[in-house]
């Protein structure tokens, strides 16, 4: 997911004074051809409970502070968004913004002054899908500028499912399996369940068995989940059904089912 979001080709758009929006107090001491928002072009998908990173950065004359990313989630694909449209401001708490986004966003970079812009949204519903648009408000010493580019995000039904890892198994000897769930997200858990089946039975949960969850850190903002099951495997365990289940937050679930093979000492 995260390869395809960042190998998107990237565009370079300069704003026009028109485009800026632009709040100009006393004398304008750079034009704002000096600043540019570099924004992923066409439209960026993903799946519901994982996540998406849209990536961004701007630049501005080495002389000017910047104040403020404000990222907004528009009700139309024309026209500004309104304060009513914020998901995301960095200079104002989490409370002040939409309380759908509440605990889902952040920037990739929380260093304004590294001029990464880039933002992630975890545990995403279908419903996110729309138009994103950032602002970034810089300012010299008596003039502020904001100016302003937009992307597109598209969240689909969840298709990705778990990657089931089964080592040769071997009659009353431990042996641990393993269960990735998809996505590098750094949201909520999932919750993983082990359930089998044995030829002609219902599924049922494994119980009496050691089950335990992972977080593997793949990056300061991604990770990677699991969960594995320890187990003694025995006669009636061979050709039977394993199931991995995970659900994530939205009532968003996935799961993959391998067949077990034991083997004799």
């Amino acid at each position: 997911m995260f390869v395809l979001i960042w190998a998107t080709l990237l565009f370079s758009v300069r704003v026009s004074d028109a485009e800026t929006g632009s709040s100009v107090r006393g004398k304008q001491s750079r034009p704002l051809k000096d600043y540019c928002i570099t924004l992923v072009e066409g439209e960026i998908t993903a799946e519901a409970g994982l996540c998406v990173v849209i990536p961004c950065s701007f630049t501005v004359p080495e002389n000017i502070k910047v104040l403020n990313i404000v990222w907004f989630k528009c009700k139309s694909t024309k026209g500004k968004c309104g304060e009513k449209d914020i998901f995301f401001n960095s200079s104002i708490s989490s409370d002040q913004v939409q309380s759908e986004f509440k605990g889902r966003v952040s920037l990739l970079e929380s260093d304004v002054s590294k001029k990464n812009c880039s933002i992630i949204v975890n545990d995403l519903k279908e419903s996110d899908s729309g138009t994103y648009q950032i602002r970034v408000k810089a300012s010299p010493r008596r003039d502020s500028y904001k100016f302003f580019q937009r992307a597109t995000v598209s969240v689909q039904g969840l298709s990705q499912r778990p990657t089931v890892m089964i080592p040769p198994l071997t009659e009353g000897q431990l042996t641990t399996l393993t269960c990735t769930a998809p996505g590098l997200c750094s949201g909520s858990e999932p919750t993983f369940t082990w359930r089998w089946r044995g030829g002609g039975e219902s599924d049922a949960d494994l119980t009496g068995n050691i089950t335990a969850f992972k977080t593997e850190n793949v990056t300061e903002f991604a990770k990677r989940r699991s969960s594995t099951l320890s187990f003694s495997p025995s006669a009636e365990h061979h050709g039977t059904n394993i199931t991995c289940t995970i659900l994530f937050q939205g009532h968003v679930s996935t799961e993959e089912t391998a067949t077990l093979s034991v083997s004799c000492e």
